[in-house]
């Protein structure tokens, strides 16, 4: 995790005389009173976290919200700076959870949510001095004596004020959204926090048999690093204008032979001996669109049409069998492909990163460790093709080490497609420094 570098706050006497007068005289103020009749230009501190340390990074992101406050009191405007106090929970939270030696959500309950919730109001200010002593010693003028502080009941209820006008305006939906999520936490991550956990790990990289419907002996190779992930497949993902092929090999019973379908490319890299195997029909990723398959597991109700390839711009020719198992609950680009094509969510995993009691043969188990044998469950059916290690990045907490899970959770959304039109306009009307962003 990344340690902010505490700013040094000692000062020359010239410095302390300087921050003396406008103490004594209560500058900040008195340039916002003789203004207070002039047109309004109101200024809300974007909040820092309240809890944390103030850092060198802080220093230079205040230097830019002090600057445009002071060129309109310049401009003879009344400027009101009204500073504000993050309190959001999850850092607060982990903090006293070390202190109180807490390591899951159990842990919480039985000390009691209401003495927890106490103890996390006691930490939130817990450097509050440092923040109000950095303010005054960069100049930054900000009304800190009224800040808004968003765990009080005033600041929480303008936000559901707002979200009503929203919901009266018809402009809130419910939908999924597929996040890192951390299952020990209980919480989506950010992408900044995501970078600050990953680490290199060895997962198994697997590929499947999934038995073409209508064509006894032929199967698509499927490639996945998630075996857990495979209970909740609804569909496959081609890339249409690279070129596959079907290829005839030895069975995986050892008898007869069985075709495979896969991109040409990476004939080499996925076949387990490309020797043994002859090319016998050669097609468009657009060919294979529409395909049905026999699904892997049935342990949810599916009512719509499933269980066909569909096309995917992500689809790469660089690993796996250029063909990839579409979960629209374990990823942004299978919801992508899932949401477009109206394609069912089968979430067979719970909050709490194990699988539900329908997924009956490894019901309750952590994911993670259901892998091996969900391997094993295939090979037994004859439809694991092979089994390698890949090393790659991985994700972790950076507070718990869990490893994190791409996981659709159920989110609303506000419905800003609306007005797209109108804020390309506006856009337009906005000085961008540097002016490629602007239409970039």
């Amino acid at each position: 995790m990344f340690e902010p570098v505490t700013p040094r706050l000692d000062i020359t006497a010239l410095e302390k005389q300087q921050l003396d007068f406008w103490r004594a005289r209560d500058i900040f103020r008195r340039s916002m009173d003789e203004r207070k009749d002039a047109p309004r230009w109101v200024f809300y501190e974007g909040p820092p976290t309240a809890n944390g340390r103030p850092g060198t990074h802080h220093v230079l992101a205040r230097a830019f919200k002090d600057m445009f406050p002071r060129y309109h009191t310049m401009r003879g405007k009344y400027v009101l700076r009204k500073g504000g106090w993050d309190t959001h929970g999850l850092p607060v939270e982990i903090e006293v959870e070390k202190e109180l030696g807490f390591t899951t959500k159990r842990d919480i309950e039985e000390y009691g949510i209401a003495r927890y919730n106490e103890k996390c109001r006691e930490s939130v200010f817990r450097y509050i001095q440092e923040w109000e002593q950095l303010t005054e010693r960069i100049a930054f003028w900000v009304d800190l004596e009224n800040a808004y502080v968003t765990y009080k009941n005033e600041y929480i209820q303008s936000v559901w004020w707002i979200l009503r006008r929203f919901w009266d305006d018809d402009l809130l939906y419910e939908g999924f959204k597929v996040v890192p999520y951390c299952a020990r936490c209980g919480t989506p991550l950010s992408s900044h926090e995501v970078a600050q956990g990953y680490e290199e790990v060895a997962d198994p990289s697997v590929f499947v048999r999934f038995a073409v419907r209508d064509r006894p002996g032929t199967f698509f190779l499927v490639w996945t690093t998630t075996p857990w992930t495979l209970p909740g497949n609804v569909a496959l993902a081609v890339n249409r204008r690279e070129s596959y092929v079907v290829v005839e090999g030895p069975a995986a019973s050892g008898e007869g032979a069985e075709r495979l379908i896969l991109a040409r490319a990476l004939m080499d890299k996925a076949l387990i001996d490309p020797a043994q195997y002859t090319v016998v029909e050669t097609l468009r990723g657009e060919d294979l669109l529409g395909w049905h398959y026999e699904p892997l597991y049935r342990f949810l109700p599916v009512e719509q049409d499933y269980a066909y390839v569909a096309h995917g711009d992500f689809v790469s020719m660089e690993d796996g069998s250029g063909i990839v198992h579409i979960a629209p609950a374990f990823g942004a680009d299978d919801m992508d492909v899932g949401r477009e094509r109206g394609l069912p969510l089968l979430q067979t995993v719970d909050p709490a990163g194990a699988f539900i009691p329908e997924v009956t043969p490894w019901a309750g188990m952590w994911v993670k460790d259901a892998d091996p044998l969900i391997t094993n469950e295939l090979k037994s059916r004859g439809l694991l093709y092979k089994v390698e290690r890949y090393v790659h990045n991985y994700p972790f907490c950076w507070r718990c080490h869990t490893p994190l899970l791409y996981y659709a959770r159920s989110t609303w959304y506000l419905a800003t497609t609306r007005y797209r039109d109108e804020m390309i306009a506006q856009n337009q009307t906005i000085n961008w420094v540097p002016a490629h962003i602007k239409d970039g």
